[in-house]
C-alpha cells in the first residue's frame, strides 16, 4: 500500500495529518504504544473498529500491509518485523529464511518449516503456496497486490490455474521446497513473497467468489463469521503454531472487526473506553472534528500514538508538458513553493501536519540518505523562483497552467495554498476540481493533458524500489500507472534496473540513494511533506506501535490487559 487507492481506502484525508496536532499537545508517542504501557496477557477479544464495509480477506483480492488484517489470518514465506525506532525488516514466515538466491539474482529458493498445517488440517507444502500463486493471475480474482505477475517468468501471459494449468516458472521439486525463476533479476523478492498472494490455499478451494469471505486460514486466526457491512469475527486456529511464528504473537483469543463505523464516533468510544470498547482500537486515521475534545483529555496520552511520518505528499510537474519541459522552469518550482503554507492546509499549522520532505525515499526505509538540493525557507524564496523563470526564458512568468485537482482527501484546499504561492513567484494556475475518479484516470491515463497535480505515495512494502519505480520509471507512464510527472530518463530507468537486480540490500539501497538524487536534479516533483497517521486505541490495548515504516500499527502484535 499505498498508493493513493489504498490510503483512499483506508480514509487518508487532510484529516490524516491533521491528527498530527495531537502528537504535538499529547507527546503521546514518547513510548513505544502511546505513552503509558499497558500490560498484555494471552486471552480476551480484541476488536477492531472501522468505517470500511467489507473487508477482503481472500489472498488474491488483498492489497493489506503484511502487517494489517489479513495477516492475522494468513501467513506467507516471509513477514515483517517492524520498530518504532528501527527501519523494518523481512523475517521468515512459513520458510526457513527470506530465500535464497542464485548468483544471478533471477532464481530464489525457499524451504518451508516442519509440521505446518492450515485450519483444516491439510498439510501446508510448496504445492498449497503455488497453487494460492497461480490462481492469483486469474481475473475472477483480481484486486491484489501485483507484483509478482510481471515478475515471475512467463506470468505477463499467465492467466491463471483455470485456465492455464501450471505456471512453471514456480517449481515444487518435493514438499518443502519451491523455487521461483523470475524473468530478471530483482533483489526485493523476500520482500515479494510477503504479500498477500502467496498465502498458501488447498488446491481446488477457492475456485469461486465465495473464498473471499471464508478463506482456508494459515495464521493464528480463522473466519468464524463475516456479516458484510456489520462485522467480521476471527477465533483461533487451532492448527497455528506459534513456535514456528516470528511475526505474530496471537495474543487475544479472538478479534471482531466492526464495520461502516463513523470514525467521529470511533474517537469517541476509544476515549471513553467503557464495556468491550476499552480493548478495540480504530482502524482509520483519527477525524479532525475530534482533535479539540481529545487534546484536553488526559486519557489521550495514553491512548493516541502517531506515526514518526508516513506517506510522500509531492507537487508532480508533467515534463512532457509545454514550458515545463524546460528544466530551470521545473527548478523555479522548487522555489516557489511555500511547504509551510501547505502544512496549514493541511493540518491547520506548520508544525502538526509532518516534517517537511526534500528527498523522495520515505523515512523509515533503509537505505535513505538526507539531502536537499534546493535549499530555501520553507516558506519558499520567490526572488530565486524569478530568477531561474527569466533563465529560462519566462521574464514575465507563465500564464493558465492546467492544475487538476481531486475534490477528495481535502486536496483543493492544499491546491490553493500552492497555487497561491506560485502566483507570488508569477506562476499563473488555473485549478480544475475533479471528483476522485476523474483524477486517477486523468494523471495515470496515456494522454498526459495537464500542467502539474498533487500526489502522495507510501510504498507497498519496506524498500526504496517501491517508492522510486512506480513514480519515476517509464513503464509506470499512463496505462494506470502513476508516474504522474511523465518522467523518463534513460540513465534513471537503468538506475532503478541495476538497483532492482541487486540483490545485496546495503548495495541496492546505494543505488537507490543515487536513484533519488539523480531524479531530483531533474525536478520532475517537488516533494513537500512526510504526512503524518495517527490512531487511537481503548485503554486495555498494549503493544500497540506504529513502526518507522510502515505509517500503520502492526495488528499482528497487539494485546489485552485483563
Amino acid at each position: 500500500m499505498d498508493r493513493r487507492d489504498f490510503l483512499k481506502a483506508l480514509g487518508f484525508t487532510a484529516t490524516v495529518s491533521g491528527a498530527g496536532v495531537l502528537l504535538a499537545a499529547c507527546n503521546a508517542n514518547e513510548q513505544p504504544g502511546g505513552g503509558q504501557a499497558v500490560a498484555v496477557s494471552s486471552g480476551g477479544t480484541l476488536y477492531i473498529l472501522t468505517d470500511t464495509t467489507s473487508q477482503h480477506l481472500d489472498p488474491a483480492k488483498s492489497q493489506n500491509l503484511a502487517i494489517t488484517t489479513t495477516g492475522l489470518i494468513h501467513r506467507r514465506l516471509t513477514a515483517w518485523k517492524t520498530s518504532a525506532d528501527s527501519p523494518a525488516t523481512v523475517v521468515p514466515d512459513l520458510a526457513t529464511d527470506t530465500g535464497r538466491a542464485s548468483a544471478d539474482g533471477k532464481t530464489w529458493t525457499y524451504t518451508l518449516k516442519d509440521g505446518l498445517k492450515m485450519v483444516d488440517g491439510t498439510p501446508i507444502t510448496s504445492a498449497e503456496i503455488k497453487y494460492g500463486i497461480e490462481r492469483s493471475f486469474d481475473a475472477a480474482f483480481a484486486g491484489g497486490l501485483s507484483y509478482h505477475k510481471t515478475l515471475l517468468a512467463g506470468g505477463a501471459a499467465y492467466q491463471g490455474p483455470f485456465k492455464g494449468g501450471d505456471l512453471a516458472s514456480i517449481e515444487t521439486p518435493d514438499p518443502k521446497t519451491i523455487v521461483f525463476h523470475l524473468a530478471r533479476p530483482y533483489g526485493d523478492w523476500p520482500w515479494i513473497v510477503s504479500m498477500p498472494a502467496f498465502a498458501p490455499v488447498p488446491k481446488g478451494k477457492g475456485t469461486d467468489a465465495s473464498y473471499d469471505a471464508t478463506p482456508v486460514a494459515s495464521g493464528p486466526y480463522q473466519v468464524a463469521s463475516y456479516q458484510k457491512g456489520v462485522q467480521v469475527k476471527f477465533t483461533r486456529n487451532p492448527n497455528w503454531d506459534a513456535k514456528t511464528d516470528l511475526a505474530r504473537t496471537g495474543l487475544p483469543d479472538e478479534v471482531v472487526i466492526q464495520l461502516g463505523q463513523d470514525t467521529g464516533v470511533i474517537a469517541q468510544r476509544l476515549l471513553a473506553s467503557k464495556s468491550n470498547d476499552a480493548f478495540a482500537f480504530g482502524a482509520a486515521f483519527v477525524n479532525p472534528a475530534q482533535l479539540s475534545q481529545i487534546r484536553t483529555n488526559p486519557a489521550a496520552k495514553n491512548q493516541l500514538v502517531t506515526s514518526k511520518s508516513g506517506a510522500l505528499a509531492y507537487l508532480a510537474l508533467n515534463t512532457k508538458r509545454g514550458p515545463l519541459a524546460n528544466l530551470k522552469v521545473r527548478q523555479a518550482f522548487q522555489y516557489a513553493v511555500d511547504k509551510t503554507a501547505y502544512q496549514v492546509a493541511t493540518a491547520g499549522s506548520a508544525d502538526l501536519a509532518g516534517p517537511i520532505a526534500t528527498t523522495l525515499i520515505t523515512e523509515g526505509i533503509a537505505g535513505r540518505e538526507t539531502y536537499d538540493l534546493y535549499p530555501a525557507p520553507p516558506s519558499g524564496d520567490v526572488a530565486k523562483a524569478k530568477q531561474l523563470l527569466a533563465e529560462a526564458g519566462f521574464p514575465n512568468g507563465l500564464d493558465n497552467l492546467d492544475f487538476p485537482v481531486s475534490t477528495a482527501n481535502n486536496d483543493s484546499d492544499k491546491a490553493q495554498a500552492i497555487q497561491a504561492a506560485l502566483e507570488r513567484a508569477g506562476i499563473r494556475t488555473k485549478l480544475r476540481p475533479l471528483d476522485d475518479d476523474a483524477w486517477t484516470t486523468l494523471v495515470t491515463g496515456n494522454e498526459g493533458t495537464y500542467d502539474l497535480t498533487l500526489g502522495s505515495w507510501q510504498p507497498d512494502f519496506p524498500s526504496a524500489n517501491a517508492n522510486i519505480q512506480p513514480l519515476f520509471g517509464t513503464s509506470e507512464i499512463g496505462n494506470g500507472g502513476y508516474n504522474e510527472s511523465r518522467y523518463s530518463v534513460p540513465e534513471v530507468d537503468e538506475l532503478i534496473s541495476q538497483a532492482q537486480g541487486t540483490v545485496d540490500p546495503t548495495a541496492a539501497g546505494k543505488l537507490w540513494a543515487k536513484a533519488d538524487k539523480r531524479i531530483l536534479q531533474d525536478s520532475p516533483v517537488v516533494p513537500l511533506i512526510y504526512t503524518r497517521n495517527s490512531f487511537l486505541h481503548g485503554a486495555k490495548v498494549g503493544d500497540f506501535v506504529i513502526g518507522e515504516f510502515p505509517a500503520y500499527p502492526n495488528y499482528l502484535q497487539m494485546g489485552l490487559a485483563k
